[in-house]
């Protein structure tokens, strides 16, 4: 987002691209009980693009877990996404699930990292949880996606934290954004996900920098008491 309602992204008016999502969201049948917003809210790095992001979301009614992007500025959007029903970063208990929300953005890089000190966080919060399934949300992915450039700015210690995820027994899901493209396999018994943006995508597999033609996208996840889910993912506007 911007703040400047006009404001465009590699050519998509960003604002009208994520209300295209949420109408397609609210003219649907399928309802949820939480969003999850794996970072990069805004590019312009200002309070006001947040307070615009944040009102045009208000309407789903509902909670809403943000992690921050590489993009995302903390001390602009903490404020913003500090207000219910917004959380920054937040854990929650939902059934069987514990709702986790990690912080992988090193100041001043668009690749990400999970420090020691939020690790540890992450450790103690599971620590004090009954809960039998724990779903982890956060911005960098953890693996490869076999794009050369997109593969230098991932999570540096990708390979590290899902070997910690590991260990609890009770990890069953990743999210993760960062991409701007598809993704869905299982490493270290753990299910990892990534979804398309609500803007731009990026063209899966290339070596070099390039945009793709797809449509922006969201998905639906619906987490079951055997921790297990079931997930769709939603292209807007595709035929």
């Amino acid at each position: 987002m911007f703040a400047d309602a006009d404001g465009e992204l590699r050519g998509t008016n960003t604002q009208a691209s994520l209300q295209q999502v949420l109408d397609h969201y609210h003219a649907g049948d399928w309802r949820a009980q939480r969003a999850l917003i794996t970072g990069d809210l805004i590019q312009d790095n200002s309070a006001e693009a947040y307070e615009r992001f944040r009102e045009l979301l208000l309407p789903l009614n509902m909670r809403m877990h943000c992690v921050p992007g590489n993009h995302d500025v903390r001390d602009l959007m903490r404020p913003v996404c500090n207000r219910p029903p917004f959380s920054y970063c937040a854990t929650e208990e939902v059934g069987d699930w514990l709702l986790v929300g990690l912080d992988s953005c090193i100041n001043g890089e668009a690749g990400g990292a999970v420090t020691p000190q939020e690790l540890q966080r992450f450790e103690a919060i599971v620590a004090a949880s009954p809960a039998k399934h724990i779903m982890v949300c956060l911005h960098h992915p953890p693996v490869a996606m076999g794009s050369k450039w997109l593969d230098t700015v991932g999570l540096k210690n990708g390979e590290e934290l899902l070997r910690s995820l590991q260990q609890t027994g009770r990890v069953r899901l990743l999210v993760f954004g960062h991409v701007h493209q598809p993704y869905d396999a299982e490493h270290h018994g753990i299910q990892v996900i990534g979804t398309p943006s609500t803007c731009r995508q990026f063209k899966p597999g290339s070596d070099d920098f390039g945009v793709d033609d797809r449509p922006p996208a969201y998905r639906r996840i619906t987490l079951h008491s055997n921790g297990n889910n079931d997930n769709e993912l939603i292209w807007v506007n595709e035929s």
